[in-house]
Order: C-alpha cells, then sequence, then structure tokens
C-alpha cells in the first residue's frame, strides 16, 4: 500500500524536492540503509530521518513543500492588460506606470525592480522610459562648447 503511494506519488509529481523526499522513503521502506541512499541522492541521514516520520505522521502531505511562494500583487489578466497597455504608449515613464498601476489596480510595488520587470516583460528598455538624460544641462553644454571653440580658435585649430 505505502510502496504504491508513493511510485504514483513520484510518477505524477514534478517538484524534483517532493520526489527526492517521496524517493528517499521508498528507498528506505525497500530495505536501503541511511548509508546506501545518502550518495545516490546526494541528501543526509537527518533529511531521510526527517521524511520518513512526516511520511508516517502526515502521508503524502508529509513530503510537500510548505511553502509555494508568494503570490503576485498583479494576476495574469491584469499584467496581461499592463502590457497591452505599455504596447500603445510611444514614452514612457516609471511615474506614470507606477501612478496607472495604482490607479486601476490599487497595487503598489515596494520596489521599483517590480516596474522593470514589466517594463522588460513587455519589451521595453528602462533606458527608453525617459524622454531625455537627466543628467543633461543645456546651459551646461553651452558653456562647455563655447570653451572649446575659444580654445580652437586661439591654438588655430578652426
Amino acid at each position: 500500500m505505502w510502496m504504491q503511494l508513493l511510485e504514483d506519488f513520484i510518477k505524477n509529481n514534478k517538484e524534483p524536492r517532493e520526489i527526492k523526499r517521496a524517493t528517499a522513503v521508498k528507498m528506505l521502506l525497500c530495505g536501503y540503509k541511511h548509508e546506501e541512499i545518502m550518495p545516490i541522492l546526494g541528501v543526509s541521514s537527518g533529511f531521510i530521518s526527517t521524511y520518513k516520520k512526516a511520511f508516517f505522521k502526515l502521508g503524502l502531505e508529509g513530503l510537500k513543500l510548505g511553502h509555494k511562494g508568494s503570490k503576485g500583487f498583479l494576476n495574469d489578466l491584469q499584467r496581461a492588460e499592463v502590457m497591452e497597455w505599455l504596447q500603445t504608449k510611444d514614452r514612457w515613464t516609471l511615474n506614470e506606470l507606477e501612478y496607472h498601476i495604482a490607479s486601476k489596480y490599487g497595487v503598489t510595488f515596494s520596489s521599483k525592480q517590480s516596474y522593470y520587470d514589466l517594463l522588460d516583460a513587455a519589451s521595453i528598455s528602462w533606458k527608453k522610459t525617459q524622454a531625455n538624460n537627466p543628467k543633461y544641462n543645456q546651459e551646461l553644454v553651452d558653456s562647455k562648447k563655447k570653451r572649446f571653440v575659444s580654445c580652437w580658435r586661439r591654438d588655430g585649430l578652426k
């Protein structure tokens, strides 16, 4: 009974960590010793003991991952809508993207990286999101040009 349960779990599971746990327990039930299982699966004796106890206490639930990761703030449909909205625009600003997501979906990301990831997914470089170089100062450029031109004229280069 236990063996068939473990075999079905291993065959139908896609999560490698859960498969490794089930395989360790299955090998133990087949008569393998900890010392034989450890090098084959690359696990410790404690790993084998932990999941053997979890399996006999909770069944297959004891072998499953407890944490599946956090849920994204935007669901798949909302994310697709944001991508579509981004594709309709000629110019993008990060502030505009933040405002659009906050006003339409009530979502504010704590990290700018989440916004950059959205731009990247829409095949938009974050560098393209700015109309001008933020460090560009026309007055400073003009003054440097004047200095260079006066130096060139003085040195007879122009």
